[in-house]
């Protein structure tokens, strides 16, 4: 799908086709003037180092980086899984938790593994999103967004990615990786922190 033509341009930092879509579709059904295009239309600016300690930092630090390097408002997230018997953690290194970036499978066995003799009633856990729009002029806004739920004792789905086979809802009796890509949208936690960006683009960008 094209972006659409008209408005202002919004830049949302990721190379992830289905992020883009999901906010583009998000920013058309509030009616927004605003074309959205993802960080491949500007392939000469280099992807930017999270070393934020919270993901709102780490999503400022993207979004201030294209919004400076392109001109246009940049919007950018960040999320990860946080297990309150583990203080949060993996929290921002949810990505990386078994020590090699984006290795799904490691980091969900040493979860699991580090959560063996955790009782299921205190296994409770959230997935954390934080969605930052930054103008070239400075200006920034962050929203958050969560996704309550427990963690199961082994994977169950294929959908989804991540810890996302783990993860059960609060009122769910199927995991993240049971539901189908549209009732995953609807609660996720990106979706509610790009849906809580909505009138703050509204009011800055269009």
């Amino acid at each position: 799908m094209q972006p659409q033509t008209g408005g202002h341009r919004l830049i949302l930092a990721t190379r992830n086709a289905g992020k883009i879509t999901e906010l583009r579709a998000i920013l058309e059904a509030a009616d927004l003037d605003v074309e959205l295009v993802g960080a491949d239309a500007y392939p000469e600016v280099p992807d930017v180092k999270e070393t934020g300690v919270t993901f709102a930092e780490n999503a400022l630090l993207k979004a201030h980086a294209l919004a400076q390097a392109t001109g246009h408002p940049a919007v950018a997230d960040d999320s990860g899984l946080c297990v309150d018997v583990l203080g949060g953690a993996p929290g921002i290194f949810s990505a990386r938790w078994a020590g090699k970036h984006g290795d799904d499978r490691a980091n969900l066995t040493l979860l699991l593994a580090q959560l063996a003799d955790i009782p299921d009633d205190h296994r409770a856990a959230h997935f954390a999103c934080a969605a930052a729009l930054a103008l070239p002029d400075g200006t920034q806004r962050v929203v958050e967004g969560r996704l309550e739920g427990t963690l199961r004792r082994t994977p169950t789905g294929t959908g989804g990615f991540g810890y996302d086979p783990v993860l059960q809802p609060l009122g769910e009796t199927r995991t993240c990786a049971e539901l189908t890509p549209a009732e995953k949208n609807a609660i996720s936690h990106r979706g509610k922190a790009f849906r809580a960006l909505v009138p703050v683009v509204g009011e800055l960008v269009g």
